[in-house]
């Protein structure tokens, strides 16, 4: 019988009683955590160390911090308008600062990107799997009590209880949950109601026994954590455009989340909303002489008449325009045999996502289905619908390096320190090998720029791959698309000499000569020879005055100077040396007028009227930042 509490503390208690104080908690990733459970369990072990609490679970998040000076000064404000009374994870702030007790333990799967590269304790308590692994790796972990939040309709026996953001994985470990328990095994599933959770119907809807406990806690009601829209640069519009155009009409589509992500679904809306001037941009843009001749398997770059199916493990922002665009309108066989136009494992995005899911129909809402894992990543079981649903399939992800030969790296460093984690990625590209007409799309900047120091993203090798060389199929850069399935590695490197910064064209083709991978006489053609910055910009700000290559493409929970000095902030970190910095301010101050035009950012920050010489220096820095943003 599930038993109804409305209190943390008393659902506590229970677990403790049950569990005998040996408790194995697994949470899923992101949203779907019950941080108020998850908060009185750790208070109660830390005053306790007669408890041994071990936590497994995956991107636990908090609030944007940001480094002392102008970071903290831009967040304060913002963090608190977008993310209210969120109740931040007690173990997750304990494990930065180095102050986990010893009866508590903390194991993920997948980290905040970039987060936690200086946090030993993060990164030894890691878990590089597969995402469709993770079930399997939780149960030999030794869980025993199983939580998360839950949306609820109705009340008594018009009660409906819906897994909402995250039934990814839950939805696989029920069964063997019941299994072990029907064995007289310790398990215990706790559902925590958030009203302002999206209720999702279809395989995310389960019967209130598959909970033992249900917690419906009036006090624990706060703001849910949301990601924001970061702004989408130069290089990531000309990728998201270039990975648009191998979109096939009919098809399939998966994306992740962030800046590239954003970019392919803005490009998509732009070619479905008004395709006459996404071809000219495309022609425009000189992707043409790398994409056009290559990829006649798209088909016609037009409007989306059949339309697409999505599915992708993360149900992304991006996604969810898609459908409301009616890009993501390509039916096929649902759960129960009803049609939806949508499949995905867990959501998690900016707050006017969880708002667009809420606000819409229900008969649009019954067309979106989140599923387990295992059947979003994976091809074993159900195969044969599977196949029948996942027709010419994109799946595109992102790299942070690519190698000259094909290998992708995306999680982890080359001296170990892991970066995120694998994910979902590995699974869709193999996904894309095992399936007829489908591609597996890597998208990577080719260059990165830190500190004033610009390096090539497309390199020689490196000491760890997510995406083997073997598994290469097709990567996109700005300057274009690289097509490696079935060629061999001389093919190869010079399929990626084309859409490397020209820059480093040289010095990576003259590598693959030595290794003796490239033929001596072997000349990069003419056509490939521009890939520069500068010619980039010159296209990008012809159609800027047209409402072309928007910063945000798919809106912003940042107010229009918080977005230019967002932008001027990535700029400085970007292009002005740690130690250039004074150099900078030396140049002398800007002018008056430059002063008054960006009076309301320097208000924002609180340097209107700077006190001292760091806070004059501090204010200079982000003027002279805008008017190199502002252009």
């Amino acid at each position: 019988m599930t038993e109804r509490f409305d209190s943390v503390e008393r659902v506590a208690d229970a677990i403790i009683e049950r569990t005998g104080g040996n408790i194995v908690l697994g949470m899923p990733l992101g949203l779907g955590k019950p941080n108020e459970l998850a908060n009185a369990l750790y208070r109660r072990a830390a005053d306790d160390p007669r408890i041994s609490l071990s936590i497994a679970t995956a991107l636990s998040l908090g609030r944007p911090q940001g480094a002392p000076g102008l970071q903290q000064r831009f967040l304060g404000p913002f963090v608190e308008r977008v993310y209210g009374d969120y109740e931040e994870l007690d173990y997750l702030h304990a494990r930065r600062a180095g102050k986990l007790p010893d009866n508590i333990e903390v194991i993920e799967f997948y980290v905040q990107p970039a987060a936690e590269l200086g946090n030993h304790y993060a990164q030894q308590n890691y878990i590089s799997s597969n995402y469709t692994h993770i079930a399997r790796d939780m149960f030999r972990r030794g869980i025993n009590v199983l939580a998360q939040t839950i949306a609820c309709r109705g009340s008594g026996e018009d009660e409906r209880i819906s897994l909402s953001c995250n039934p990814e994985m839950t939805l696989d470990m029920l069964p063997e949950i019941a299994e072990r328990q029907a064995r007289g095994e310790t398990l215990v599933t706790v559902g925590c109601v958030h009203k302002a959770l999206p209720f999702m119907p279809n395989s995310a809807e389960v019967s209130a026994d598959s909970f033992d406990i249900i917690l419906d806690d009036p006090a624990a009601q706060h703001t849910l954590i949301s990601t924001p829209n970061m702004p989408v640069g130069m290089a990531e519009h000309f990728i998201g455009l270039a990975a648009s155009g191998l979109v096939r009409d009919g098809g399939t589509l998966q994306i992740g989340i962030g800046a590239l992500g954003d970019a392919v679904a803005g490009a998509l809306l732009l070619r479905h909303q008004d395709n006459a001037t996404y071809r000219a941009l495309l022609e425009s843009s000189h992707l043409s002489t790398t994409f056009y001749d290559a990829f006649e398997e798209t088909g016609p770059l037009d409007a989306f008449e059949e339309g697409l199916y999505g599915c992708s493990e993360m149900f992304t922002y991006g996604l969810f325009r898609l459908v409301e665009a009616g890009v993501i309108k390509r039916e096929v066989e649902g759960p129960d045999g009803q049609p939806v136009h949508m499949t995905g494992g867990f959501f998690l995005g900016p707050q006017a996502f969880y708002d667009g899911l809420r606000a819409l129909p229900e008969e649009q809402l019954a067309k979106i289905d989140m599923t387990n894992i295992s059947f979003v990543n994976g091809l074993y079981g159900d195969e044969a619908l599977k196949r029948q649903q996942r027709q010419h399939g994109r799946f595109i992800n992102t790299a942070f390096s690519v190698t000259m030969m094909g290998a992708g790296v995306a999680d982890q460093l080359e001296d170990g320190r892991i970066l995120s984690g694998v994910g979902g990625q590995y699974n869709f590209v193999a996904q894309a090998h095992e399936l007829e007409g489908a591609r597996s799309v890597l998208l990577v900047r080719a260059t990165r720029n830190k500190g004033g120091v610009t390096s090539s993203n497309l390199i020689w090798n490196y000491g760890h791959t997510t995406i083997p060389r073997h598994l290469r199929d097709i990567v996109v850069t700005e300057y274009g698309v690289a097509d490696l399935r079935g060629k061999t590695d001389a093919e190869v490197i010079a399929a990626m000499l084309s859409i490397a910064d020209s820059r480093f064209q040289e010095e990576l083709m003259e590598t693959a000569k030595v290794a003796g991978k490239l033929p001596a006489d072997y000349v990069l053609p003419r056509a490939f020879r521009n890939n520069t910055p500068r010619r980039l910009q010159e296209i990008y700000d012809q159609h800027r005055p047209d409402g072309l290559f928007p910063d945000f493409p798919l809106g912003s929970d940042f107010t229009y100077v918080e977005e230019m000095l967002l932008k001027a902030m990535v700029w400085l970190k970007a292009h002005v040396k740690p130690r250039g910095l004074l150099d900078m301010a030396r140049t002398g101050p800007v002018d008056a007028e430059t002063e008054r035009h960006f009076s309301a950012h320097m208000e924002r920050l609180g340097l209107a009227e700077p006190e001292g010489v760091k806070e004059k220096l501090m204010q200079q820095l982000v003027l002279k930042a805008l008017e190199a943003t502002s252009q």
